[in-house]
């Protein structure tokens, strides 16, 4: 066989030169510029950065792009997106019946470039004859999901990077149900995302006629729709406290929590106007250390009954609850979860009702849904495929209730079939309304659910290696199993091929799984017990990391 060498230095340059005379953008043409001059120069690790600016194709995956904004093949730019677009323009026409009319609602956050990104994918696709709707302004990703079944749409695009760091920028699609792309339509989109060429992306005029703009009615009707969540509605509300993290829900679940009829929650002022820079966040994650005191320090002036946070993109929520000292505590994503199954299992009826969660996610959710004669599922990482489990059920007869992910991920309605942290803010109030009017604590209520079912423990830990790395690490586990972790016996050993993940059962049921992440670069490490010490989940978690390097 014959080595091949990679691009040389000349390649390089003459790719980003021509990177540089396609660029649309004068401040991406002039970072570009200065990186060509630098490397022209001879300056250190000039080249080595073009190299890595154009070392391939910025992939589309079930998570649609999501890169920083920059030049280049490997980074968030109008190219990048217009080829993105293209790419999806091809797989509708290609397989969406009437996609050309049905068309295609856009709507964007209020990250960098995210208006402009948004408007060229209206372009593209326009340009390949398809019908363009964009939303008016930011909006947060739950109305745009809500409303494509609602305009009879054959799709969903949303300019987003959600909680990702503020140099990043994002786009996600959306099938005609409401629910992200799952497998294997991210890579049969993919594949017609390398047939363009993203220097030559044909873009329709900006006043092209299949481009259209929508009003506020959506919106509005997404509010309004937004009361129906509520399962004991003659309870009143409580304070609440939010912070919508920089990001573009502060306004929408302020006027939710109005319909629902519950007062507007006291807000961080400093967090809640919408910017991209995220100036007192470096992470824009509720789950983020640090990335909720503000809005801490704000419920506890407020003496609110709990904290809610929304992501930037506001289809996550994050919440904290008071403790006996005068405290707050943070819930993680879990506890969240096991709130929320208690109140809706508890305050519905029927066994045709079904619940869901992710492999990942705490197994206590299954147990719940037995206790209460119910349908329970659990399905691979990433809220897509609690979508797709909610769509398949409900052929069979299966009503869909509620799906949680861990990882802040909460659906508490049945549209739109993604994660929602606007309506799932509006559930949690009620939660800690109706606690409040039966005299006790959110903790109580956890304590209650542990009472009943064993008190489980949830624990996780990142690796930060490549993804190619921990996809060699979960197959050697799952090739020649570790005998103990940490002094455990590991009982058995199961794989989810499909989630890239490997579950390990130790002595006493305690449960470690791995997985490599499918958005950066780490391995994610999960673990569950029931009634053990949490520092001792910490501890085996600990021990499997470590296994990699022995």
């Amino acid at each position: 066989m014959t080595e091949t060498s990679g691009p040389t230095e000349t390649d390089v340059l003459a790719t980003a030169t021509a990177w540089r005379d396609a660029e649309p953008d004068d401040d991406i043409r002039a970072e570009l510029v200065a990186l060509i001059d630098a490397a022209v120069d001879g300056e250190a690790g000039a080249v080595e950065e073009l190299t890595a600016r154009f070392a391939g194709r910025l992939q589309f995956g079930t998570a649609g792009l999501r890169a920083a904004v920059g030049a280049g093949s490997m980074r968030m730019n109008r190219l990048v997106v217009r080829q993105a677009a293209a790419g999806l323009g091809r797989w509708l026409l290609d397989s969406v019946p009437d996609a050309a009319t049905r068309g295609v609602v856009i709507a964007h956050d209020a990250r960098r470039k995210s208006d402009l990104f948004a408007y060229d994918t209206a372009r593209v696709l326009a340009a390949m004859g398809i019908k363009t709707m964009l939303h008016p302004g930011v909006q947060p990703t739950p109305v745009l999901a809500w409303s494509i079944s609602g305009l009879a749409a054959a799709a969903g695009v949303v300019v987003t990077a959600s909680h990702n760091p503020p140099a990043d920028n994002g786009y996600k699609v959306f099938l005609e149900t409401g629910s992200q792309i799952v497998s294997p339509v991210d890579t049969e989109i993919s594949e017609r995302i390398g047939q363009f060429d993203p220097l030559r992306v044909p873009v329709a005029a900006e006043d092209d006629h299949l481009i259209t703009w929508l009003d506020d009615s959506w919106s509005e009707a997404y509010v309004a729709a937004a009361p129906l969540v509520r399962l004991r509605p003659e309870v009143a509300g409580v304070r609440v406290a939010y912070t919508a993290m920089h990001g573009v829900g502060g306004e929408t679940i302020a006027r939710a929590f109005i319909a629902a009829g519950f007062d507007p929650p006291t807000v961080v002022e400093a967090q809640q106007e919408p910017d991209g820079t995220f100036p007192t966040v470096s992470f824009p994650n509720p789950e983020e250390p640090g990335a909720m005191d503000l809005l801490l320090e704000t419920a506890a002036a407020a003496d609110a009954a709990v904290a809610l946070a929304n992501d930037p993109d506001a289809d996550r929520l994050g919440a904290a609850i008071p403790t006996p000292d005068g405290g707050w505590r943070r819930l993680s994503g879990d506890e969240i979860g096991w709130l929320m199954a208690d109140h809706i299992l508890g305050n519905t009826t029927g066994d045709d009702r079904l619940v869901v969660t992710t492999l990942v996610s705490s197994s206590l959710l299954a147990k719940m849904a037995a206790a209460h004669g119910v349908h329970s599922e659990e399905t691979f990482t990433g809220f897509k495929w609690i979508g797709k489990i909610a769509t398949e059920r409900a052929a069979v007869g299966q009503r869909f209730v509620f799906g949680y992910e861990q990882a802040l991920g909460y659906l508490v309605a049945d549209r739109p079939l993604d994660k929602d942290g606007i309506t799932a803010a509006v559930l949690m109030a009620e939660i800690a309304a109706l606690a409040a009017s039966e005299g006790v604590t959110l903790q109580e209520r956890l304590d209650a659910i542990a009472a009943r079912f064993g008190r489980y423990t949830t624990a996780e830990l990142s690796v930060r290696i490549p993804p190619s790395v921990g996809a060699t690490w979960v197959a050697e586990i799952e090739a020649d199993p570790p005998a103990d972790i940490g002094g455990r016996q590991v009982e058995s050993v199961s794989s989810y091929p499909e989630a890239s993940l490997v579950r390990l059962v130790l002595t006493d049921g305690v449960r470690l799984q791995v997985r490599p992440s499918g958005t950066e670069p780490k391995v994610k490490l999960y673990g569950e017990a029931v009634d053990l010490d949490p520092a001792e989940l910490d501890r085996l978690l600990q021990a499997l990391a470590a296994s990699r390097e022995s």
